[in-house]
């Protein structure tokens, strides 16, 4: 009786620990804060950083919401001028084109959902913000504002 108790606690054990490795594997996104401060005061993000091709390609594509207070980073290692798309992607954003220096250089407000359309930065970024559509508006952010993340070197 005692050799089965034995056994019985190491085979609980391993489907313990199996649990834990996939939770661990199944776990989503890590979000990082960033923070925008606008002539309305400092508002506060919780991102998800996009630094590779393969992350970058795919964006926001294929989910059917984005929280408010959400958003999703897109690191370009340099500035450059770019061009992002809405393609497969369901929900409307904002899209904040942010310098290397943390200033925000343009804002596209609305954007159209499974659009194919194109829609540049207007001229270097280093990042790009994309939120929830009507964030912008929302929290009177412009041109100018300023971003705070360890990424941009305005911080």
């Amino acid at each position: 009786m005692q050799f089965f108790g034995w056994r019985t606690n190491i085979a609980a054990a391993f489907a313990a620990l199996l649990m834990v490795v996939g939770i661990a594997a199944a776990k989503g996104p890590e979000f990082q804060t960033l923070e925008i401060a606008s002539g309305s005061g400092v508002h506060t993000f919780l991102v998800e950083v996009v630094a590779n091709d393969a992350d970058r390609a795919k964006g926001l594509m294929y989910r059917k919401e984005l929280p408010e207070g959400q958003g999703m980073l897109f690191d370009f290692q340099r500035e450059q001028e770019i061009a992002m798309w809405m393609e497969n992607t369901y929900v409307s954003l904002d899209m904040v084109f942010i310098r290397g220096d943390g200033r925000i250089l343009r804002i596209a407000e609305n954007t159209e959902p499974l659009s194919r359309r194109t829609i540049p930065s207007g001229g270097p970024v280093k990042g790009v913000l994309e939120v929830v559509a009507g964030t912008a508006r929302k929290l009177g952010l412009k041109p100018g504002d300023r971003v705070g993340h360890p990424m941009f070197s305005g911080r």
